[in-house]
Formats: C-alpha cells, structure tokens, sequence
C-alpha cells in the first residue's frame, strides 16, 4: 500500500509514463534528428555549391565577387544576342555635357535586366547602382546557386563586410555609341563592388570574345599588369572624341613621339593597361579622361587597377570615391608600373579641361 492510503493503479503509471515520453520526444527529436542527418549526409559534396556564408548583416566578398562575374557573363549574352540579331531598337536617352547624343538599346536594358535581377536575388540587402533606370514592372526571377568557380576558390579566401558598407555599381553596356556602330571590340559589361566607398573587386568582361578580367583588391586575380613602359614613345588611350584635347597636351608634355590611340569605353581602355590575350586589344601605358564620367563606367577598372598595384585618380591626383552622386566631376588619369605621382605633375594643363 502506497503512502496515506494512495494506490498507483497499473492503468495510471502506464499513462504516467506515456506522458513522460511524449515531454522527452518533443524535447529531443528536433535535436536527434538534426544529428542524425549530419551523420548520415556528413560533409557537402565535392565541387557542389558552398553554404551560404555570413549573417544576415553581413556579406562574403568572395561570394559577391563570384556572383559578379557571373552576373556580367549573363549581361553580356544579351549584349551579344541583340546585337547579332540585329534588333538593337536604339534611340536617343539624352545628351553628354558635351552635347553629344547618348544611345539606348535594347542590349542596354536586356543586360541591365538581368545583371541587376541577378545581383539583387544573391544579396538583396546590398545597395546597387546602375546606369540604366530598374523597372518593376518587368522584374526577372534569376537565382543563384551559390557556386564559386574553382579559379576564384584558389586565390580568393573568404572574407565577410558589413552589408550596409558595400555598394555594386553595375554598367550593362559599355561604350554604347560603339555598339550601335557595330565596333563589337570595345564593348564590356562591367561590375564593380565598393566598401565604404573604396573600390575592392572589379569584373570587366567582353561579350563578344567571352574574355573576362577580375580581380580583388587584398585578393587575387586572373589578370596581370603589363611591365613594359616606354618613356621617349608613351602610349596615350583616351575617349574617341577627346583625342584631340588630349593630342596637344600630352606631345607637349611627352614630345613629338607620343602615341595617341582613341577608343571606346572605360572598360575597354583599362584593359589597356593590363596583359590580357585578346587579338582585338590595344596596348597603352596612360588612360586619360579630361570631362566628366559616371562611375559605373570607371569603378571596375578602378579596383582592378588597384589590385594590381595601379592607380585611378582624377586628373589632379585626388581619390574617386564610389559612394554618394553617380558622377566625378574632375576627370581621370590611369596608369599601371609608373610613377603616378610624377605623372600627375607632368599634366598640370589637363584639369582645366575637364570642367569644359
């Protein structure tokens, strides 16, 4: 007989205990399991997509750099396909401070569409600038499976930033003038990743060769700086229309000898600088750029240059920071394996033309 006349019925300890179990299950299964299937599914497999690093305040500049190269690779397919096609559909958006005429088509926003969905989708928390206007209207599910490629595995290490420090600035069509006259050479899709407004990762790809050039600043890169540099024969790239402002300064500065190559696009004209393996690339030792510029055009070779050792400055010497307005107002000047310093001061005149 239980204690002050209490008897335990074999019915209630049997209903005792099942409550009992139920407590425990409840309380464990949810922890059992989840130990059961790392046992049993262990570590990722080889060469499949890596977890997502970071918390939801932070951002992998690895990762962001992977999707950033994948993002100007998708750009570029609809570069490529409207310009092949022929359905360019162009028309004028506006006027340069120049007075120039500037062109819209329908490989400008196909690509923006899809560089930006992309971006956005992969981290939606980041802030990102583009040239062309986003339209909501006609949003385009893209995803990302989070895969990086073994060539950034090898020589990037991961490394996680605040997410509200970083801003993309994305150009989906670089030189578009050129594109609508079919000068496919000089036209690029661009990435471009800023901390704090300092630019830190760079894509530059060319949709019709499929070559593309990135690099991370305190990282690594596919790409490397041409060591050649030739003092008394200077190899000046800058904007088709600019050439003739830039002629009389630099033979002057340079002597007679100086070579003055115009071309298309920011992008294109930092590839300039660098040793890349294109049979439809120019070499140069100097990229200038006496006018204003957006910094969607520069930002990309910017931070490649930079990663490289280069430097991006404006004409006077000065940093270019990658947040607040979309322009820099006091032009540029370019270089790689120089003295950018004493580069500077040999092109004291070319400031004063840039605010023209």
């Amino acid at each position: 007989m239980a204690p002050m006349g209490i008897r335990l019925s074999p019915l209630g300890m049997a209903v005792f205990c099942l409550l009992g179990l139920g407590v425990l299950y409840h309380l464990y299964s949810g922890f059992l399991a989840g130990r059961f299937a790392f046992f049993m599914l262990g570590e990722p497999a080889a060469g499949g997509p890596d977890p997502p690093r970071g918390s939801a305040g932070t951002v992998d500049l690895r990762e962001l750099l992977a999707v950033s190269v994948l993002a100007a690779s998708r750009g570029g397919e609809e570069v490529k396909r409207v310009r092949e096609g022929n359905v360019l559909n162009a028309k004028a958006k506006g006027k340069t401070r120049e007075g120039a005429e500037e062109q819209l088509t329908s490989g400008d926003l196909l690509s923006n569409r899809r560089m930006f969905y992309l971006l956005k989708a992969a981290f939606p928390a980041v802030q990102i600038n583009s040239e062309e206007r986003v339209d909501t209207a006609d949003q385009e599910t893209v995803s990302w499976d989070r895969s990086i490629p073994e060539d950034i595995k090898q020589k990037i290490q991961p490394k996680e930033v605040p997410a509200e420090s970083v801003t993309v600035w994305i150009d989906p069509l670089d030189a578009t003038q050129e594109y609508t006259e079919d000068l496919r050479q000089y036209v690029t899709t661009m990435v471009c990743v800023a901390v704090d407004g300092k630019p830190v990762i760079g894509v530059i790809h060319k949709p019709f060769s499929a070559y593309t050039a990135w690099a991370m600043v305190d990282g690594g890169s596919n790409v490397k700086a041409r060591s050649s540099y030739n003092e008394k024969t200077p190899r000046i790239i800058v904007s088709r229309s600019h050439a003739g402002k830039v002629e009389q300064v630099a033979r002057q500065t340079f002597g007679n000898k100086t070579v003055i190559i115009p071309a298309g696009g920011a992008g294109y004209k930092v590839l300039a600088l660098l040793d890349v393996a294109e049979k439809n690339q120019e070499e140069a030792d100097v990229y200038i750029h006496v006018t204003y510029i957006k910094k969607w055009d520069i930002c990309a070779g910017n931070a490649v240059l930079r990663a490289l050792g280069g430097h991006m400055t404006t004409l006077t010497g000065e940093e270019i920071s990658y947040t607040g307005s979309d322009g820099n107002e006091g032009g540029l000047i370019a270089s790689i394996n120089i003295n950018h310093k004493a580069l500077i001061e040999k092109l004291p005149d070319l400031e004063k033309t840039s605010h023209k």
